[in-house]
């Protein structure tokens, strides 16, 4: 299947980077995911596999080593987490995974005060997010903090979401399946320390700009997207996850499961030039301090094509 997302996938055009301290973070990412209790000694090797820092390092090219840290922690996070709820089976009952979503977001509210402890029941994940929150603050940026506490809160109820689908079997449509996609792939918060890394984060009023938000919308659609065809192979192999977007348009259009790999791909062919005719248009409406975010989400398209082709972690 990975095959199939090379050959029909256009490769974003951008060009491609690597951050210089990838290798490096690579391994004391995995040793802070050991310190908080996030994976055992028979986990480890599953989450080096999944190479978060090499994702990071190429969405993160540039900047400070501690922002590439930030942001691999948090993919080794969402990696974590997600791999209780796809592999480990917590995210296929709700009843089982409502109490720990309702501990983290326990700890979100929190907003990563160092003044506050823990709440009982957070766990290592809830200590490990609340690490995460506190080194978000302490970088003095309170909109961002609180950009990021707001996404990673809509990527938790997100979870709920999806448990609920998997109990009952069900296929969302297009429409419910694209909006809630954006938070369960846990891009948003990415992007938010991306641009928290940046020498010049854009402020809140250039950041509800209009035509940036279509922009992001985009960006994450494009991640999800391709992550979703790179993965479909491991996923179908017993029964096809309802949360992939190859499922949902075969089920929605009718269609058997070759034609439906097209039509995703197709998806993801349009939405990629789409998002470069927009990135022209804001590129040439000549404001600098926009230079810097539109780069970062340059980076991120390309960061997951380029991961993609080579994670152990769709084999």
């Amino acid at each position: 299947m990975r095959s199939f997302a090379i050959s029909a996938l256009r490769e974003p055009s951008f060009t491609a980077g690597r951050h210089k301290s990838t290798d490096r973070v690579a391994s004391e990412s995995v040793e802070w995911a050991c310190a908080f209790g996030l994976v055992n000694s028979g986990q480890i090797h599953r989450l080096q596999r999944a190479d978060a820092a090499g994702l990071a390092g190429r969405a993160c090219p540039d900047g400070p080593v501690r922002g590439l840290r930030l942001l691999t922690d948090l993919i080794s996070w969402l990696f974590v987490m997600d791999d209780a709820c796809d592999e480990d089976g917590l995210g296929a009952d709700p009843s089982r995974l409502a109490p720990v979503i309702a501990a983290l977001l326990d700890v979100l509210d929190r907003a990563g005060d160092p003044g506050i402890p823990l709440p009982p029941g957070a766990g290592p994940l809830g200590a490990a997010l609340h690490d995460l929150c506190r080194r978000t603050r302490a970088e003095g940026q309170a909109p961002m903090l609180l950009r990021f506490v707001s996404q990673v809160r809509q990527y938790l109820l997100a979870l709920l979401w999806e448990a609920t689908n998997r109990e009952r079997r069900r296929v969302p449509g297009m429409t419910e399946y694209v909006q809630l996609r954006r938070h369960i792939g846990g891009v948003h918060p990415c992007l938010t320390l991306t641009d928290l890394a940046s020498e010049q984060p854009l402020g809140p009023s250039r950041r509800t700009d209009p035509a940036l938000t279509a922009l992001d919308l985009l960006a994450v659609d494009l991640v999800c997207w391709c992550n979703d065809l790179f993965s479909y192979g491991k996923e179908s192999r017993s029964d096809p996850d309802a949360h992939n977007l190859v499922t949902v348009i075969a089920q929605e259009g009718g269609l058997d499961e070759a034609d439906a790999l097209r039509a995703a791909a197709d998806r993801f062919n349009r939405g990629l030039a789409a998002y470069q005719a927009a990135e022209e248009d804001l590129l040439a409406s000549g404001v600098e301090a926009l230079r810097s975010p539109l780069a970062a989400r340059r980076n991120w398209v390309r960061a997951t094509y380029d991961w993609s082709v080579v994670a152990a972690r769709y084999a």
